[in-house]
């Protein structure tokens, strides 16, 4: 086996941020040079930026099934997550296991509104019956499901629950940061009524988003404005829009939606691959999550490895030049387990020791086998020098 590592990184953390597409970049760079205007102003040369934001609705409504003026943009997923909560301001339900942008909100938000956390089983799959109860007998006008979650890759099944809460007078968003360029996505079908993106999760710039809210039959939107100053966005959400980061999140969502069953299918392969090689080699690894199947994203693998610490495992890898997460990138400097593995129940001697790989359309055979030889000799040498403690 060749020497990868002294070529170039292999990069397992696409769940926490992905190469910018080059079609992508090429799409951005007008905006960033000659096409400058700020698109509220009212002269010619505006003309051909408001057109580029208008193009950029089209092709995010039309890949996850919802009107052009019913996207608004965002700084990313946080803020989305964040205005889809606040923006509603009322009694909310969400899954044990959302990104901290809905749970730390929810906690904060306690004094004013009642938040629930509805339990999952083992694989991440929220209880659906403890749902239906909780619908029925507490006043939730909100109900807050992430698509698939970030950690350990659970797809939820989205219109089931966006079913119950429809039934019960209740609005239904989900986080789909994780789902976009891997999972289908249309609101109308899946019964969503908000929904959050990031671009720099599917190939696009860091630093935009969207949050897609459905026209209610009234013709209104169903929450409050975001940012109070201008009228950009319909007032929703005032402030000079991005336009480079607009324009690339349209591309980028473009493509991913074109080339979407080649490149889940080109990630579940690898990922299944991935799988084999560590477990055939390595001892005591623990799969979290469902199995690899329709039930999970096809670029995710969760793993724990039974008495190893995690992080000093990503540090070892990292020597080799392989990138990989111990779970939520935005909780890497936390050395508390996971509130994901907790609510899954993950066993003591196994939870210290997970490691998240999260795979792209860029990712290669080559690169998956190189980590996989990695893997299995760095946490022999964690083991033996754990045991060897044992017997000092």
């Amino acid at each position: 086996m060749s020497d990868i590592s002294a070529e170039k990184e292999v990069y397992l953390d696409n769940a926490a941020t992905t190469r910018l597409d080059a079609e992508v970049l090429d799409a951005m760079m007008p905006y960033l040079t000659d096409s400058f205007h700020n698109p509220s102003a009212i002269y010619g040369g505006t003309f051909s930026v408001r057109e580029a934001i208008e193009t950029a609705k089209k092709q995010i409504a039309s890949a996850v099934g919802c009107e052009p003026d019913e996207v608004f943009f965002t700084s990313g997923g946080t803020e989305a997550d964040n205005w889809a909560i606040r923006g509603y301001a009322s009694n909310t339900i969400v899954s044990a296991i959302e990104h901290k942008a809905i749970l730390e909100l929810s906690h904060r938000m306690r004094p004013y509104f009642k938040f629930r956390e509805i339990p999952v089983t083992s694989s991440g799959v929220i209880d659906l019956v403890e749902l239906a109860n909780s619908l029925r007998t507490g006043d939730f006008r909100l109900v807050s499901v992430m698509y698939a979650n970030n950690e350990i890759g659970t797809i939820q099944p989205l219109k089931e629950i966006s079913g119950r809460a429809h039934q019960m007078g209740a609005l239904f968003h989900t986080d789909a940061v994780q789902a976009i360029g891997h999972v289908p996505v249309d609101m109308r079908k899946l019964g969503v009524d908000m929904l959050s993106m990031s671009a720099h999760k599917f190939h696009g710039p860091k630093g935009i988003g969207a949050l897609c809210v459905r026209k209610q039959k009234n013709g209104q939107y169903p929450l409050g404005a975001y940012i109070i100053g201008g009228s950009q966005q319909k007032g929703m959400r005032a402030g000079t829009e991005n336009v480079p980061g607009i324009v690339g999140m349209g591309k980028a969502i473009e493509l991913a939606a074109r080339d979407l069953q080649k490149n889940a299918e080109h990630e579940a392969k690898l990922r299944n691959l991935l799988r084999e090689l560590i477990v055939s080699s390595v001892p005591d690894v623990r799969l979290n999550g469902p199995e690899p199947d329709s039930a999970r994203l096809p670029n995710n693998l969760n793993l724990s490895f039974k008495d190893v610490e995690g992080q000093q495992l990503l540090l070892m890898l990292d020597l080799w030049h392989v990138s990989v997460s111990a779970g939520s990138a935005c909780n890497t400097e936390s050395i508390s387990p996971s509130h994901v593995l907790q609510a899954i129940q993950v066993p003591q001697e196994y939870i210290q020791g997970t490691v998240r790989f999260s795979l792209s359309k860029d990712t290669t055979e080559e690169e998956i086998r190189y980590a996989a030889q990695r893997v299995g000799q760095c946490v022999k040498t964690l083991r033996g020098e754990l045991y060897a403690r044992h017997f000092q």
